[in-house]
C-alpha cells in the first residue's frame, strides 16, 4: 500500500467544469480525512473512502473534519486556497496521510497528502 501526494486527476477536470466552489462563505464543504499506512491514495483517487481510514478517537470521527476559512487567492502565477488549521483534540491517532475532499458533492477527492511517515 502507498500514499502518493498529488492533486487528484479527477479534481483537475472537475475544476474546469465548475464542480467545486471554494467561495469562503457560501461554497462547498471540504473535509480532511486521515489514513493509515495501509491506505492506497494517489492522483487516481477520485472520492473519499473509509477503507484504511484511521479509527475514531477524541474529536476525530469517520470522514474526518470540516475545513474552514476557505480563501482562494492568487500570487504571481500561482492560485491557491488556504484552509484554517484543523485539530482533533483528545485523539490518539497514527496517520500516514490525508485526503481533502468535497463532502458537498458526492465526496469527490481533491488532494492527497503524504506525511512522509507515520505521524502520531
Amino acid at each position: 500500500m502507498a500514499i502518493t501526494q498529488a492533486v487528484c486527476t479527477s479534481f483537475k477536470q472537475e475544476i474546469l467544469v465548475e464542480t467545486h466552489d471554494f467561495t469562503a462563505t457560501t461554497g462547498d464543504t471540504f473535509k480532511l480525512a486521515l489514513y493509515s499506512s495501509s491506505a492506497t491514495l494517489s492522483a487516481s483517487t477520485s472520492a473519499y473512502s473509509s477503507t484504511n481510514e484511521v479509527s475514531a478517537s477524541g474529536t476525530y470521527t469517520a470522514g474526518g473534519g470540516s475545513l474552514t476559512n476557505v480563501t482562494p487567492t492568487a500570487s504571481g502565477t500561482t492560485a491557491l486556497t488556504d484552509f484554517a488549521d484543523i485539530s482533533f483534540t483528545s485523539a490518539t491517532i497514527t496517520a500516514r496521510g490525508a485526503l481533502i475532499y468535497n463532502s458537498s458533492d458526492s465526496d469527490k477527492a481533491a488532494v492527497v497528502l503524504d506525511f512522509g511517515g507515520d505521524k502520531t
